[in-house]
């Protein structure tokens, strides 16, 4: 898909890969919309914020509308971004932070797709970029709650994306390992650091994923540190 002049709808554009793919594909030429709880430091004439929590389904019916009403409803690109993570001891996360996890992570994923999914069949085209994790993989100690959710991210976009082909929709997941974002701020004992990827690498891959020929279908992308360690 040619990227020039497209509307992407970007979520959890607030900071990280999120705000680092949403600078890419502007300066592609597409016309970004990102959702998220706050707004990001990026002032561009094709670029548009409105507030919304994923978790909450009249959030998400009050952004759409918002973003109807600035850019059109011809979205076709979508990339699911938005995501947390919590640590704990199987027996001491709180009942709290593992609903706040799937509510994000799952959840706010399937009632953003939920509602982007018919603007795409109309139009005969799209791409929904979801990202995972390399936790999507295999399991971490004292991140079941974490890797549950993108193990979750995972099973949906197969589905996903053998439901909708025949639509003109792609689904590709994104699983990144290590990457200087903020989501290690509530991680005990792991900082970011510079041996982690970049977030612009990856917002680089998701604009390369996207921009390929109409029957080109990347399902799943797996990216990681060279040197994780240094």
């Amino acid at each position: 898909m040619e990227i020039q002049n497209k509307i992407a709808l970007i979520t959890g554009v607030s900071k990280g890969i999120g705000r680092a793919t949403a600078i890419e594909l502007i300066e592609r030429g597409a016309v970004v919309v990102g959702w998220g709880r706050n707004r990001p430091d990026i002032e561009h004439a094709n670029f548009h914020f409105f507030e919304c929590d994923v978790r909450f389904p009249e959030q998400i019916d009050r952004a759409l509308e918002q973003t109807v009403a600035a850019v059109g409803n011809q979205i076709r690109i979508l990339v699911n971004n938005a995501g947390l993570g919590r640590a704990g001891a199987v027996d001491e996360q709180s009942i709290d932070e593992w609903k706040l996890m799937f509510d994000t992570n799952v959840h706010g994923m399937f009632f953003v797709t939920r509602k982007i999914v018919p603007l795409m069949k109309e139009i005969g085209e799209g791409h929904i970029v979801n990202i995972a994790s390399i936790a999507g993989t295999n399991g971490i100690e004292m991140m079941s709650g974490y890797c549950g959710t993108k193990h979750a991210v995972r099973g949906m976009s197969h589905s996903w994306m053998k439901e909708l082909r025949n639509d003109g929709i792609k689904v590709t997941a994104i699983y990144p390992g290590s990457t200087q974002t903020e989501f290690f701020v509530d991680i005990p004992g792991i900082d970011a650091h510079d041996h982690m990827m970049r977030p612009e690498d990856i917002a680089q891959s998701i604009a390369e994923v996207v921009h390929t020929h109409g029957n080109y279908l990347a399902v799943d992308l797996e990216i990681r540190p060279l040197k994780p360690k240094g």
